[in-house]
């Protein structure tokens, strides 16, 4: 069997959806399973030695730009790689009518949520085969249990596994370090900047380097006033793959609700999610080591609840 799973964005989801992977090699061992994903996030799945091809999209990219003609011509290609797979399924894991109308450029048979379990109920018009999954269970969950209900298996009721292997090498700091992720998407996502100076002279006495990461410019700025006041250190800019490897190498994560959050987890990390503007419920932290999520929608957590709780991660 040749199956195409979408997941497309944003990176935290596609790093939830990694779990099917393995879930459907155990219940079809010769699946050929392949990836469609936008091109940011392409890193995720290719870190996971059951995917065999990622198909990279710049929908983000391409919607502002759709009088353009070059446009117009990397969507033809895409779609003539889409319709080139020769899929014997699309499992549509984004529940988006975007995602929907993308999976069905492959004209292979599409499954996905029902009407009331996706994202975006129009999405459901478009599948060939709907499945009805709970709206309150966690990301990964949901993710899982609809691969189980078209693929044909009971649903999973062990620990996800994620899969995924960050690639070697590249920029590290010198000894034992820990990470600290204070950017985010949104301003509604930060937490002060003096308590991620206080995380990271905590951090500092542990023993560990206090290793900053950040995205863009303005990110940096805050990232090297961080590590500046904890005696930090600052990564050069590093491409999704290259944060992996510095993630996958740390003793400590602590950072917001972002992607790289998510994904230190998935690679096995202790990983202290804090959030501030949304409900960790459907999204926190999860992964196989040891994880936790704090916060929440208007209840930004204090500075010592935060250390409490590392303190905690961070006993033997």
């Amino acid at each position: 069997m040749r199956l195409l799973v979408v997941k497309t964005s944003s990176m935290g989801d596609v790093v939830h959806a990694t779990p099917v992977v393995n879930d459907i090699r155990r219940h079809h061992p010769g699946v050929e399973i392949d990836w469609l994903v936008e091109a940011p996030f392409a890193a995720i799945p290719q870190m996971h030695p059951g995917v065999r091809r990622v198909l990279p999209m710049a929908w983000r990219k391409w919607r502002g730009q759709l009088f353009n003609a070059a446009t117009w011509r990397s969507m033809k290609r895409l779609r003539t790689d889409l319709q080139g797979g020769a899929y014997d399924l699309v499992l549509d894991l984004q529940g988006l009518l975007k995602s929907a109308l993308w999976a069905r450029q492959t004209g292979a048979p599409v499954a996905g949520y029902d009407r009331a379990s996706a994202r975006e109920p129009l999405a459901a018009w478009a599948y060939q085969r709907r499945a009805a999954v709970a709206r309150d269970l966690h990301a990964v969950q949901r993710c899982r249990l609809l691969a189980a209900a078209h693929l044909g298996y009971a649903a999973p009721a062990d620990a996800p596994d994620f899969g995924l292997r960050a690639p070697a090498g590249g920029w590290a700091p010198a000894g034992p370090y820990a990470v600290l992720i204070p950017n985010a998407s949104r301003r509604e996502k930060l937490w002060p900047e003096r308590h991620w100076v206080a995380v990271g002279s905590r951090l500092r006495e542990r023993g560990w380097t206090p290793v900053v990461l950040w995205g863009r410019d303005d990110e940096q700025t805050l990232a090297e006033r961080i590590a500046a006041s904890c005696d930090g250190d600052v990564p050069p800019f590093l491409r999704v793959g290259e944060m992996a490897a510095v993630l996958a190498g740390a003793q400590q994560v602590v950072g917001l609700d972002t992607g790289f959050s998510h994904l230190a987890a998935a690679l096995g990390r202790p990983t202290l999610g804090i959030y501030c503007d949304h409900e960790p419920g459907l999204a926190g932290i999860t992964g196989p080591g040891r994880v936790a999520s704090i916060g929440g929608r208007g209840q930004v957590p204090s500075r010592a609840e935060v250390l409490a709780l590392l303190e905690g991660q961070m006993a033997p």
